[in-house]
Formats: structure tokens, C-alpha cells, sequence
């Protein structure tokens, strides 16, 4: 068991998938990972996800918790109410990657306000407490997960966000990656060689690398499309026709991280 240099210096949770993420200061780790991530999602009209990678207005959309559920803002839009369980919503069928699960919708008002901000018609939906949705079979632990695409938690140190912003003519934030956890204190892509890690009094598996998609090349603050970071990961980050950047991680256990908490690597990758 390695010393604990690196900490925990950066945790997220994104409500809305999709949509802007909210920094904390600590979170509660239940079932599905971090509590709220990504329990409320956009679908189109066939109850497809919506996500930044074919509407890039997604990131415009800035999220903040209200007492029963959450309170959404957009340009040019009044702030919108979205409660955690829709009274008398209907249910439907949604998708998002292979799975489909019944969830409800939050309601008219909901779909208007997004399907105006977005320009196509869309509806807004809630994960239910009793939704079976687990991970992708055969990397760790059986949990189960939210609208995240795959996997309760995403990791990228601090160290492989420096180093690709030294490749690149203009530094990129943190938030073109989404990660529910940003680690300090280790070499640039310390987390590829991790198989096992503690952080705080919390243990979990790295499960997969994490394939990047179109919506790393979506301004955050903007939503302007370009061209990085995925023309410079593709340099030397790919694998096949993926490129890689950060980590999936399984949580073995729940209860609290705290920003600070060490992190500690239990078990190494095979080389």
C-alpha cells in the first residue's frame, strides 16, 4: 500500500445530465454513486438522451438544488422548477445508450422550457428510486447507476489535465471533462496504472479508461464547438478508433467523501 501524496481536490455532481455540473465541498456516496448525479435527464421525442454531443446548448443550461428537486436556468428563459418526483407525471420509456427504464416526466411546463431552449421538441424525466439500471457487467463491483453513461464516478488528476494543456496552444478547464473526481498530488495519468484505490474511508475499483467523445470540444461557458482537446488526444491518447482520458471507477463502499480526503492506491494495474 502506496503512501497517501494524492488528495482529493475537486468533486462534482451533475443533476441534470448534460447539463452544468455543481461543485461540493462533500458528498453522500449511496447505491448509485454520488446522491442526485444525474437522476434527471433530457429525451427527445422517442425518448432518446439528449446530451451536449448532438445539442451542445446543453452546457448553457446551469443547475442549482432546491428543497424538493431542482432549479434550472438558461439564457432568455425564466428559472425552472423541476421537482425530484413529478406529481402525476406520466411515465415512459426512456433510453439512454442500451438500456431503457420506465421514468416519469416532469411535466409539461419542463418539456416546453427545455424544448425552447433546445429548438427541437424534448421532455424532461426522473430516474426512480426503483429503477434497475446497473453498470456495465464484468468491471467490479454490481451497482447500480444512474443516467450516467456507464459507470457511478469518473477520476482525472490534475497532473493529466497539465499535461495536456501544456500540448495544447490554448489551456482547456477541467469542466470540458465532467468528472465527478478530480485527484492532486500524482503524476500525469498516475490513474491508468490503477486498479484499486481508497479515498478517504471509501474504497473503489478503476474500472475502464474513458472513452472521450464530441462533447469535450463544447466551450462549457459558451457552447462553441472546436476542434480540441480531442485533435491532440487523438496524438497520443488513442487506442483504436477511441481516444482515452480519465477513469471509470466502481464504488465497493458507501457513505461520505470530503474534499482533501487522501487517496490511496491499493492495487496496481498489471503492466
Amino acid at each position: 500500500m502506496s503512501a497517501p501524496a494524492a488528495f482529493l481536490s475537486g468533486l462534482f455532481v451533475y443533476p441534470l445530465k448534460s447539463a452544468a455540473g455543481i461543485p461540493l465541498d462533500r458528498a453522500r456516496i449511496r447505491e448509485r454513486g454520488i446522491v442526485d448525479d444525474r437522476r434527471w435527464m433530457v429525451v427527445d421525442a422517442g425518448g432518446q438522451f439528449i446530451s451536449q454531443r448532438t445539442h451542445p446548448r446543453m452546457a448553457l443550461v446551469r443547475v442549482r438544488f432546491a428543497p424538493d428537486g431542482l432549479l434550472l436556468s438558461a439564457p432568455e428563459l425564466p428559472d425552472l422548477a423541476v421537482a425530484r418526483i413529478p406529481p402525476g407525471g406520466r411515465t415512459r420509456p426512456v433510453t439512454v445508450w442500451g438500456d431503457t427504464v420506465a421514468a416519469p416526466s416532469a411535466g409539461a411546463g419542463a418539456a416546453e422550457w427545455m424544448s425552447e431552449h433546445l429548438g427541437c421538441r424534448c421532455d424532461v424525466v426522473y430516474l426512480p428510486d426503483d429503477a434497475a439500471r446497473s453498470v456495465e457487467p464484468g468491471w467490479g463491483p454490481s451497482r447500480l447507476v444512474s443516467f450516467a453513461d456507464g459507470f457511478p464516478f469518473l477520476l482525472i488528476s490534475e497532473g493529466s489535465l497539465a499535461d495536456l494543456n501544456a500540448r495544447l496552444a490554448a489551456p482547456l478547464p477541467m469542466n470540458r471533462f465532467r468528472p465527478n473526481l478530480v485527484v492532486s498530488g500524482c503524476a500525469p495519468y498516475a490513474e491508468d496504472g490503477w486498479r484499486r484505490i481508497s479515498v478517504g474511508r471509501l474504497r473503489f475499483v478503476v474500472a475502464k479508461p474513458c472513452s472521450r467523445c464530441a462533447t469535450t470540444v463544447v466551450d462549457q461557458a459558451t457552447a462553441d464547438r472546436g476542434r480540441e482537446p480531442l485533435a491532440t488526444l487523438a496524438g497520443y491518447r488513442r487506442a483504436g478508433t477511441e481516444v482515452f482520458f480519465g477513469q471509470n471507477l466502481i464504488h465497493e463502499d458507501e457513505g461520505e467523501l470530503v474534499l482533501g480526503d487522501p487517496v490511496v492506491l491499493l492495487e496496481a494495474r498489471p503492466a
